[in-house]
């Protein structure tokens, strides 16, 4: 077996994750499956943010080998339990429980138990993730989700991070070189191709001519290779999520300490969108994302200072311009596109990063390793766009429902957004279907519901509708959202009668709110015992 070059064109968090990814996937041991070499410009600009992720963030460090303290140090770590989304369903942001979290874990009998169905019969009277989960008052309490040292509480809490982008994307390419990938730092001006389409090489500014026998197209919204190259064609899919803008800010803890460090990450409607609020160890990252439609820069501005408070008049800001959609095929030819150039969804739930990680792992497990491989890519590029479409519809559905059940009306764009024309049939067909029954966990065995079209979205050489597996999310998770957002309040009322009983809180989750506090330091405390915060508070 020929080993195969590996060329990845972009830097960013996006191409470093894949290149140290696979070349701890492929070449392990003594065995070198890829060469594997990244190119990058040394001119284009950088947009740093704040990341937060989701909990496969640690299977894709603990495959590359990185050490989870290591990790936070380098980049400004913090952990995230949960998302909490406050003032989504009515514009009352002093009303103390127009909020709800979407934690990582909870609690229950297996996977087939029904505890939304016991709350659906109850008077909700709690939250209902209150009732299955711990985590959301653990993370009121703003407790770290370990215990200092290694110590293990007997209360798992799963978690995922908060952290600098950019400082991710060094720090992989750190650890990346070391271990046997090649780094050029050259501007990227042409590509040649072979009459069958397939890219050969690309050439640079300092005259390099770079051939490999895969590609990856890591160059952001730019997408180099696989559009202005092979004009591979974009879905536009902000139909059902009409934001397009991202005013973005930090706010150094040196200028303005809140007092503490949240263990979660908090999304915030205001009247044209969202705001994120992601905690680092040296500042938080704020980003209003809106629609330009609705509102104007200058006024996008303006709402996220007020939002934040007078401290923040100061603090530079900057603007970041999208378009929700992806890539008619995401693999084409002998060119894979991963992260911004493959596609877009707002990150509402903190699914940028998991999208770009979700790509590689899948390209390490259909990566041609024989030469009938290479000469074959387009089998495993069929399978490969079939698998990634569907993560980008399941995406699409999950962020679309946050929106479409709101009852906020307080301006155009809110009553634009609930509209049925901005409900895509998918999720249409599931709200449907849930109003009948409550989600369950055979409903992500097949994903066919009444009504459902059986041509939507299909990607090229594909006629079959994309489908939602619930590889990210299971019913678990729509029934956080559906019963955070107060879905079926009227029909339980009509179904159960209005004398219901008060929700009960599983035995687990009682002994967890507990016994955690006594163990678990708070989350500043961790951070700066643990990873060396400094700390603002004194």
């Amino acid at each position: 077996m020929q080993t195969k070059r590996v060329l990845i064109v972009g830097g960013g968090s996006s191409g470093w994750t894949a290149a140290a990814y696979l070349n701890a996937k492929l070449n392990s041991g003594k065995q070198k499956v890829a060469e594997i070499s990244l190119v990058e410009s040394p001119d284009v600009p950088r947009i740093g943010v704040g990341e937060a992720t989701i909990p496969n963030i640690n299977s894709v460090l603990a495959v590359i080998g990185i050490d989870e303290l290591d990790f936070m140090k380098a980049v400004d770590g913090t952990f995230k339990q949960s998302i909490r989304f406050d003032n989504w369903l009515v514009d009352d942001p002093n009303n103390k429980r127009n909020f709800y979290h979407h934690p990582f874990c909870r609690y229950g009998a297996g996977p087939r138990d029904d505890p939304g169905r016991r709350w659906l019969m109850s008077d909700r009277s709690a939250p209902f993730m209150n009732t299955v989960s711990a985590q959301p008052a653990i993370c009121e309490m703003r407790l770290s989700p370990k215990m200092l040292g290694n110590e293990n509480s007997g209360f798992p809490l799963h978690y995922a991070f908060h952290m600098n982008a950019l400082k991710f994307a060094d720090y992989l390419c750190a650890f990346a070189t070391k271990r046997g990938v090649t780094h050029y730092l050259d501007n990227v001006i042409g590509a040649d191709q072979h009459e069958n389409g397939n890219i050969t090489a690309v050439r640079t500014q300092s005259g390099n001519r770079l051939e490999a026998d895969l590609f990856i197209d890591c160059t952001g919204f730019a997408a180099h290779l696989i559009e202005k190259k092979l004009d591979v064609g974009f879905r536009d899919l902000s139909q059902w999520l009409i934001c397009d803008r991202a005013i973005t800010m930090r706010v150094p803890y040196e200028h303005h300490y809140p007092g503490h460090v949240n263990p979660y990450t908090t999304s915030t409607a205001l009247s044209t969108g969202w705001v994120w609020d992601i905690p680092l160890q040296t500042n938080r990252s704020l980003g209003y994302v809106h629609s330009s439609a609705h509102i104007s820069e200058d006024e996008a501005e303006k709402e996220l200072r007020a939002f934040e408070g007078s401290h923040s008049e100061s603090l530079p800001s900057q603007t970041v311009h999208f378009k929700v959609g992806m890539r008619e095929q995401h693999w084409a030819g002998n060119c894979v596109a991963i992260g911004l150039s493959a596609g877009f969804i707002e990150p509402l739930e903190s699914t940028g990063l998991y999208l770009s990680q979700i790509a590689t792992d899948l390209l390490a497990e259909h990566f041609p390793f024989s030469d009938k491989g290479i000469d074959n890519m387009a089998s495993l590029a069929f399978r490969f766009n079939r698998v990634m479409t569907n993560s980008y519809y399941e995406i699409l559905d999950f962020i679309n429902m946050h929106y479409c059940l709101t009852r906020r009306t307080d301006t155009e764009f809110w009553r634009e957004i609930r509209r049925p024309e901005r409900i895509n049939d998918r999720l249409r067909a599931k709200l449907d279907y849930w109003r009948l029954k409550p989600p369950s966990v055979s409903d992500f065995s097949d994903q066919f519901f009444p009504n459902m079209s059986s041509e939507a979205g299909s990607i090229l050489g594909d006629r079959r509708f994309p489908i939602d597996t619930g590889g990210l999310w299971n019913h678990h998770s729509y029934e956080n959202v559906l019963y955070g957002m107060d879905f079926l309040r009227a029909e339980c009322d009509e179904m159960f009668g209005k004398n219901r009983p008060r929700p009960t809180m599983l035995k687990s989750v009682h002994d967890a709110i507990k016994g955690v506090p006594v163990k678990h330091p708070p989350h500043d405390v961790w951070l700066k015992r643990m990873v060396g915060m400094a700390d603002y508070a004194g």
